[in-house]
């Protein structure tokens, strides 16, 4: 299958159905379709930021799909082209609204057009059915908002929705969004129960418009599920009371979140439930067997195809567990099973098979008399197939069949990690009622009780002693991974602090344009055959910043909604492929974060609200990636829950929820998607910082998972003292490194061997505050990790990867000043075209001053330099806090002659405020430009 087949299939299967009365879809041929809504042709294909920014060659809108249908010979209801022209020129006047151009400044909708009462009317007397296309994006930096035009319709929206029904009888709504919004208002009288058909379209990637067309027009049925609950109101989410914090976030919910809260205490707040979808036939679900042993689960289902059209169903399997001592959710998903396509009639038995570890609930106070321990409390388990959490089929009878436990069993005993500090209150089930109506109590959280300066202590590694023998080359500790604590002994301390410093974006050291590098980026590394490996956004597809063209695949949300993790392995062993010809080493993706609350803007990236659908998801990306032979990043560790102050909050949460929860996706993915790569959050977890938490990099994630791959920071993240917690720098990279965080991310380009930006490893190490042991406990997992990366299987790339530029200008036009090599180009000609004569051929750098404001709360801006209208080099940075910085924007081989230059402020902010032209080795302050 090729890759634009896959995603297409992908955005097809993610689409969830909500509503279809009176078979208002497919449309089918006797129907006249007329569409609303300029999403048909400014589709959202993906959310914004690191996760979705990809530059595409093509994507398919709904029109497009349309037309790819027409020429498939697939036969088509008949669609009002007089109303589509309507709209092509409305865009034409009212373009889509980009923001600014930096960074997080896209609005969340755009301006709708205004259906009046004649268009309505004149179009109802052609067409009998109308959709009506609703879009939000949303994304890195900032979250939705209780507003109108984020989580609510804006005025505009509601209104044409009232227009509408007032001449159509049937209406389908299309939420082409990043996000769940607000759909409360589906059966308000004003619409006179016109609004037939409802479904979220997600935003399917560069094939969305496509996956949409199919299923509107029925070539395929539509078979995604929510991943979601859908509440009535937004405060219905248990939640949304303490969303939103910039120092202390609460986590008051603990484990009762999404479906876990709604099938405990409040069903009557649920629209539409977890794991909810619709299709166009009809499905039996009928239990055959379950069986059980001492570790593992298994009950098969037998589905029929009751219905005329051929279509798929997911059968999901929750398990009721006795409430015991501890409390539990009335449902909780322990396993998931997606048909194949059947026709008419025919019939699949699918397997649901699980482990106790899965069901299994964590004690972080001791009352069931195993502290800190998984268990299965005594009592009888009970198991409900269903489409949903809320259609249930009890699988067993009276007979006993079901799972009975006569006293508690401990399945895991570990440690306790990572618990609060501060006192709060959880909620929990007073007692058992009906479904969906349990009493609700609270109880005080267990506090931390670790001794953490000792547990450091107790952990601290033995330095690697150089031997007798002669020092390995990296070349030989690739073919032999043994030798590797050989090779580390013969690194110098500079070479071990070049290695926990990647650089970027945009280093010249890796494939230009994409988000880092790390390993050999100094002289001396690469002399030891250390490759420098390439880091690229993102989950959605490559993110290139220089503007190159890569595919981009179906937001996160929406491959989750196809509960077909063989589909979403599928997707990304193409990706992989893609980077693999891009020379690109590691996928910064997949995000396995929890949909605590829809009005997280980074939801997008993420799967579900469910963590075994998010690590099954994940695991499946991994996966993928692996078997085309790329690598991804699971992201981001742990809690990134919100993107308003995500740099300052401080999530505070107990220990129980912490790992049934929001742990459980990356475990998943650790152990059944073999990842071997992690990148920490900004946020602090209990006081301290994800980049700096030993007991969250070393203690959990190394010693309970036996994770052995790498670890990196998010980009330009804080660290906290790892015992004390405390103020936060980005300097602070010692207290990373003590944490066993082996990589931060990311220092100034050509800066990894000389200090990065001044972080204080010079001085931790000179002082003891951290050892050189500790330095080479993180180059092992470094170089360890470089050794399964396809750099390592490559030939030895150039430090700096020399550019070619093959042609020349024959003339500069008249009137243009000419400058040579070392002449400074005048301020007042930076925004228009700069000529330079070179009177050699060589390598030269091309550099400049720059200056940005604004503190740390933004990402990257981006200015890439042009030389005869082809980029071949850029200026990146964050902020330059309104000092003047300094940069070589890319080295390139030039022959004599003539060429221009230009600069190109893809990602507004930077001001260039010098440029020059000098040979390589040269330094632009002996050139006399820069102070």
């Amino acid at each position: 299958m090729e890759y634009q087949t896959v995603l297409r299939e992908a955005a097809a299967q993610g689409i969830v159905l909500l509503k279809n009365e009176n078979k208002t879809l497919p449309f089918v041929e006797k129907d006249n379709v007329a569409i609303f809504g300029r999403c048909q042709i400014n589709y959202y294909k993906s959310g914004t930021g690191s996760g979705g920014s990809v530059h595409v060659p093509f994507s398919v809108n709904l029109l497009g799909g349309i037309e790819k249908l027409k020429a498939e010979n697939f036969k088509l209801s008949f669609i009002n082209n007089d109303l589509i022209n309507i709209y092509k020129d409305w865009i034409n006047e009212n373009p889509f609204d980009t923001g600014n151009g930096e960074w997080a400044s896209e609005p969340w909708y755009q301006k709708e057009m205004e259906i009046s009462e004649k268009l309505a009317a004149e179009t109802s007397e052609k067409s009998n059915k109308a959709v009506y296309l609703i879009g939000r994006t949303a994304g890195e930096d900032q979250d939705n908002k209780k507003e109108k035009g984020s989580y609510y319709l804006t005025d505009t929206e509601r209104k044409n929705l009232e227009t509408l029904a007032g001449y159509f009888k049937s209406i389908t709504v299309v939420l082409n969004v990043s996000n769940i919004i607000d759909t409360s208002w589906l059966d308000d009288p004003v619409f006179n129960g016109r609004i037939t058909a409802l479904l979220y379209s997600w935003q399917g990637g560069m094939q969305g418009g496509q996956g949409l067309a199919d299923i509107l027009f029925g070539k395929k049925s539509p078979s995604g599920k929510l991943t979601d609950s859908i509440a009535l109101s937004i405060d219905d989410y248990s939640s949304t009371a303490n969303f939103g914090s910039s120092d202390d976030e609460v986590y008051a919910e603990d484990i009762y979140i999404g479906y876990r809260y709604f099938s405990t205490f409040a069903a009557d707040k649920v629209q539409f439930p977890f794991g909810y979808g619709l299709s166009y036939t009809t499905f039996n679900l009928e239990p055959q067997k379950f069986s059980f042993d001492s570790e593992k689960f298994e009950a098969q289902v037998k589905v029929t195809n009751t219905g005329d059209f051929t279509g798929s169903e997911t059968v999901q399997l929750y398990c009721e567990a006795p409430q015991g001592l501890l409390g539990q959710p009335a449902r909780i998903l322990a396993a998931f099973a997606k048909t194949k396509e059947l026709k008419a009639g025919e019939e699949e038995t699918v397997s649901l098979k699980f482990d106790k570890k899965d069901i299994a609930s964590y004690d972080d106070s001791g009352v069931t008399g195993f502290a800190y321990s998984y268990v299965l409390e005594k009592g009888d388990y009970h198991f409900y197939a269903g489409t949903d959490c809320n259609a249930e089929l009890r699988l067993f009878t009276e007979d006993k069949l079901e799972f009975s436990l006569e006293k508690t069993e401990c399945i895991e005993a570990l440690n306790q990690c990572c618990a609060p500090e501060r006192e709060f209150k959880r909620i929990k089930p007073l007692k058992a009622g009906e479904l969906g109506h349990y009493q609700k109590t609270e109880e005080a959280v267990p506090l931390n009780k670790v001794d953490i300066k000792k547990r450091i202590a107790d952990s601290l590694p033995a330095e690697i002693k150089a031997s007798q023998n002669r020092t390995a080359g990296f070349d030989e500790v690739i073919k032999d991974n043994s030798l590797v604590d050989e090779f580390i002994a013969g690194l110098t301390d500079t070479e071990l602090k070049t290695l926990v410093r990647g650089e970027g974006m945009m280093s010249r050291k890796v494939t230009a344009g994409i988000a880092s590098a790390f390993g050999g980026l100094s002289e001396s590394l690469h002399a030891k055959k250390v490759p420098a490996v390439g880091c690229c956004d993102g989950p959605s597809g490559i993110r290139f910043d220089n503007g190159k063209e890569a595919c981009l695949v179906p937001i996160g949300t929406m491959l989750a909604c196809t509960w077909n993790p063989e589909l979403v392995e599928d997707v990304y062993f193409f990706l992989g492929k893609e980077m693999i010809a891009n020379n690109i080493d590691v996928l910064l993706g997949p995000g396995c974060n929890i949909h605590r609350n829809p009005l997280n803007g980074r939801n997008f990236e993420y799967f579900s609200e469910d963590p075994l659908v998010s690590g099954i998801m994940a695991a499946s990306v991994c996966k993928g990636l692996e078997k085309a032979g790329s690598l991804g990043t699971i992201k981001h560790f742990a809690l990134n829950n919100q993107e308003s102050n995500r740099r300052t909050e401080n999530s505070v949460v107990s220990e129980r929820a912490l790992r049934e929860i929001y742990l459980r996706p990356f475990r998943i993915a650790v152990k059944k998607g073999n990842a071997l790569s992690i990148m920490t959050s900004y946020n602090g977890i209990n006081g301290h910082k994800s980049a700096s938490n030993f007991d969250l990099n070393t203690t959990i994630v190394r010693k309970e998972w036996k994770f052995t791959g790498l670890i990196m920071t998010d980009w330009w993240a804080a660290m906290n003292d790892c015992v004390k917690g405390g103020a936060s720098t980005a300097r602070n990279m010692s207290e990373m490194i003590r944490a066993r965080n082996d990589v931060y991310m990311v220092v100034v380009n050509d800066t990894a061997d000389k200090g990065g930006f001044a972080d204080n490893l010079d001085e931790a190490l000179s002082n003891g505050k951290i050892s050189r042991a500790e330095l080479q406990q993180c180059a092992r997992d470094i170089l360890l990790f470089i050794c399964k990366t396809n750099a390592a299987g490559n030939p030895l790339r150039p430090l700096q990867n020399e550019i070619v530029v093959h042609k020349q200008l024959s003339d500069v036009p008249a009137g243009n000043r000419v400058l040579k090599c070392g002449q400074a180009a005048p301020e007042n000609q930076l925004n228009g075209d700069i000529y330079y004569s070179l009177e050699s051929d060589g390598i030269y750098n091309i550099c400049g001053d720059f200056i940005k404001d604004g503190g740390e709360t933004l990402s990257q801006s981006v200015t890439n330099v042009l030389i005869n209208d082809e980029v071949c080099g850029s200026f990146e940075c964050r902020s330059t806090d309104g000092k003047k910085a300094s940069a070589v924007a890319v080295q390139l081989f030039l022959k004599k002659g003539n060429y221009k230059l230009n600069l190109e402020h893809t990602k507004p902010g930077i001001n260039v405020i010098s440029l020059i032209i000098i040979p390589e080795g040269e330094s632009p302050v002996t050139a006399g430009v820069f102070e």
